[in-house]
């Protein structure tokens, strides 16, 4: 019988740390809204006998040294590839980010002027606009934004450079403003599709920003332009994976939606976005921006397979930062 109780026991001892790992995973990293809080399994409420009871410790926590493995962390050191290593660092690290290491030049100028016949529609029709229209434009003028942003931060020279910082600064404030569908907005969009379209003319824009305060990252595009962004990426990258034929015919496309994941990725750590200095997150985004450029690495190569895994790991760290994260 005492045999058969100490099985018992270490039966669902082992059960009940199983469940604390778990748990353990997805646990709020501070006070500011989110992550599950720990649930635990109860204890059983069964009596163990002397012989059964003295085998275990009472916390076996308290018995464990050393600080918490951080699972996120090696992942992220798995998915990024080796040859961007030293180019992919943190802005905040020695000599700075090379935005080139995650984004060309072509992908950018696409980027824009996809986004330009997004926003043509929506301030085609007022009351379309006020309808619904301003949502998909604070979402296409986001996406604008972040695009210069990162074209007046680009280590190399780079179309548009001159004028970046004022058309980053033009397309991000008019983007906050598109919050609300109303006359002020749906005019200053009509103003700031006319400054785009002259823009990709070569014709350099005469509005000012009057930025006030230094430059921060978080003012460029708010956190659901962003995340909107990255479902339309999501999307075409889920049919361009559904088989190889597919991901043959939209190879270009896989790219040029894979650096902007990667850019995005990096952006979302940069101070002053909210979560910015937890470092599970840090560790979520990283995670996913790495995982972007292998996929970029793959579809360059045409590999299907390789973009396949890639693509598993950015989405898998997509939905563990949404589950801890998304209120």
């Amino acid at each position: 019988m005492a045999s058969m109780a100490a099985f018992q026991k270490a039966l669902v001892v082992g059960l009940i740390g199983l469940l604390t790992v778990s748990g353990g995973l997805s646990a709020a990293r501070d006070g500011r809204s989110s992550p599950q809080a720990i649930r635990r399994a109860k204890p059983p409420a069964a009596a163990w006998d002397r012989n059964t009871a003295t085998t275990f410790h009472d916390d076996a926590f308290a018995e464990l040294e050393g600080e918490r493995p951080n699972f996120t962390a090696a992942a992220q050191r798995q998915a990024v590839p080796g040859s961007l290593q030293a180019d992919v660092a943190s802005a905040s690290g020695v000599g700075g980010l090379k935005w080139s290491a995650l984004v060309s030049e072509e992908t950018l100028t696409d980027e824009i002027k996809d986004m330009k016949g997004v926003l043509v529609g929506t301030v085609a029709s007022q009351s379309d606009f006020k309808g619904g229209g301003y949502d998909k434009a604070r979402e296409a003028f986001g996406a604008v934004a972040l695009a210069f942003g990162v074209i007046a931060a680009y280590d190399q020279d780079i179309r548009w450079k001159k004028d970046a910082e004022t058309a980053r600064d033009l397309f991000a404030r008019v983007g906050s403003n598109c919050k609300v569908g109303t006359d002020q907005s749906f005019n200053e969009s009509k103003l700031r599709v006319a400054d785009l379209e002259s823009l990709l003319d070569g014709i350099a824009p005469t509005a000012r920003a009057d930025r006030e305060e230094d430059f921060r990252w978080s003012q460029v595009a708010g956190r659901p332009a962003l995340m909107s962004r990255l479902e339309s990426a999501d999307a075409t990258l889920a049919a361009a994976s559904a088989s190889k034929a597919d991901f043959d015919k939209a190879v270009e496309r896989v790219l040029r939606d894979a650096e902007i994941v990667a850019a995005i990725g990096e952006v979302i750590q940069q101070a002053d976005y909210e979560y910015f200095d937890d470092d599970t997150y840090r560790g979520y985004a990283s995670t996913m921006r790495d995982a972007a450029l292998r996929l970029r690495d793959a579809a360059q190569k045409k590999d299907y397979e390789t973009a396949r895994a890639a693509l598993g790991v950015l989405k898998k760290s997509c939905d563990s930062c949404h589950g801890d994260y998304r209120s």
